[in-house]
């Protein structure tokens, strides 16, 4: 059974909400502070604006001898006005500093000694002084205003305001984001659920193609329903799965084809040794037996080699040891092997080389393995006095080593498979149908191409290398 936590979809889901979840918290314990902050500042701007115009009706009357009536009506006219709670202190500077009310728009508001210390100091300092401070009556904004008159600081008025308004706002606030909050996370925590449902779906699917794969099984065909990172993960899935059953398909193909090319000169050779068993035979007919299976046997090795090569070619494993080579006097040798082999088969073998060293860096063992296929090729499937020309040369910053015949030429419908392992036209040549497939992975090998022109009366291999 799979934990919770190890599925993909469970686990995007528990990343929507926890990012929705921190968004909501960041609002909370960031934002909300800040804004009551705000609130407050925006508050005591207000306060202490409305301090600054109704203060000069107060100067007037502090340390005056005004009337306590008329002291009490300006600070009543002054809270009407601001909006807020008014108190008038007066101030004795002196050695010991003195400050005590002489009037309060709202008795049984803020005590004397919660406002006195913001008093103090506008009366010390003579600006205006802002500050919010808790009192008995909940928290307050305070603006404290110097009562200034010759000079001389005479009295402080001191204007408060409650800030429950602005405390239940910011609760109000606090509320609604928590409830929004809790809304979205549950709305995140479904999106995400299905979202990451659709999209673990999607992989399950790529993971049960891949188990078919992994079986053996190629048949099911992977469509791109999206054209996101899955819709391309699942297109390139298809096409390596094509990619698969095409490698595996060639793979049966050849064991059935090195099985048949095995078995046949086995089989021969199982038969000329039963015929050998025969005492009867004469000299000469045991003679010939033993010819047929020494070629059964060349036949063998010969398959062997080039299963071996081509195993090696298809794997990687095969190391090239690169040289300074005169591939002039290459082909030279390589014609000069075959110089036999062409004269038993009536050819005419001619080589075309410049003098002057044609050196590039290259295997020789390896361009010499290609050259020999090809000349084997050659006089394989051309029927006898046929004309066979071995080249050498430079053209456009390549070298190019060539193998030409005069034969019949290559049909149209072949031309298509005479590179392709096991392949064997229809002339009645004996032989594997490796040797082109091995000379055409050497060339690529060494970096080079192989190609083949043919027309009626002259077919040409030629190997293009790099100089």
């Amino acid at each position: 059974m799979t934990r919770p936590l190890r599925s993909l979809r469970n686990r995007l889901t528990l990343i929507f909400a926890l990012i929705v979840a921190g968004a909501i918290g960041i609002v909370y314990s960031y934002v909300t502070p800040r804004l009551e902050d705000e609130l407050v500042a925006q508050k005591l701007v207000r306060l202490q604006e409305s301090a600054a115009r109704e203060s000069p009706r107060l100067e007037d009357v502090v340390g005056t001898g005004t009337p306590q009536r008329d002291v009490e009506r300006r600070t009543t006219t002054a809270a009407k006005f601001s909006s807020a709670e008014v108190t008038v202190l007066q101030v004795s500077l002196g050695t010991v500093n003195q400050i005590y009310p002489v009037a309060d728009s709202s008795p049984g508001g803020a005590a004397l000694a919660e406002i006195n210390d913001v008093a103090e100091r506008a009366a010390l300092g003579g600006e205006p002084v802002t500050d919010t401070v808790q009192t008995g009556v909940g928290r307050q904004a305070l603006a404290a205003v110097p009562l200034i008159r010759n000079d001389k600081v005479r009295g402080v008025a001191v204007f408060a305001d409650s800030l429950s308004d602005v405390q239940a706002n910011v609760e109000l606030i606090r509320q609604r984001i928590l409830v929004a909050g809790a809304i979205a996370l549950v709305l995140a925590a479904l999106a995400g659920y299905v979202v990451a449902r659709a999209l673990t779906g999607r992989i399950k699917r790529l993971e049960r193609a891949a188990r078919k794969v992994a079986a053996g099984d190629f048949s099911n065909a992977i469509r791109a329903d999206s054209d996101d990172e899955l819709g391309q993960l699942a297109a390139t899935f298809d096409d390596m799965q094509r990619q698969l059953a095409q490698l595996d398909t060639a793979r049966k193909q050849f064991i059935a084809s090195a099985s048949h090319e095995l078995r046949t000169p086995i089989f021969s050779l199982g038969g000329f040794l039963e015929l050998l068993e025969d005492e009867e035979l004469d000299e000469e007919t045991r003679a010939q037996f033993f010819t047929q299976l020494r070629g059964q046997v060349a036949r063998l090795r010969k398959l062997a080699t080039e299963l071996l090569d081509l195993s090696r070619l298809e794997s990687g494993a095969l190391e090239l040891r690169p040289e300074t080579t005169d591939v002039g006097q290459l082909a030279r040798e390589i014609a000069g092997e075959f110089t036999p082999a062409a004269s038993a088969h009536g050819a005419e073998l001619q080589v075309r080389a410049a003098i002057d060293p044609i050196e590039i860096e290259c295997d020789p063992e390896r361009v010499a393995q290609v050259m020999r296929i090809l000349l084997d090729n050659a006089l394989v499937h051309t029927p006898a006095g046929t004309r066979i020309v071995v080249s050498a040369a430079r053209e456009n910053g390549h070298v190019t080593l060539q193998v030409a015949d005069s034969g019949l030429g290559i049909r149209d419908q072949t031309m298509p498979h005479i590179f392709e392992p096991f392949f064997t036209s229809a002339d009645g040549a004996r032989g594997a149908g490796l040797g082109l497939a091995i000379a055409r992975e050497l060339a690529e090998r060494m970096h080079g191409e192989l190609t083949v022109r043919s027309t009626p009366g002259r077919t040409a291999f030629k190997l293009t290398l790099p100089a």
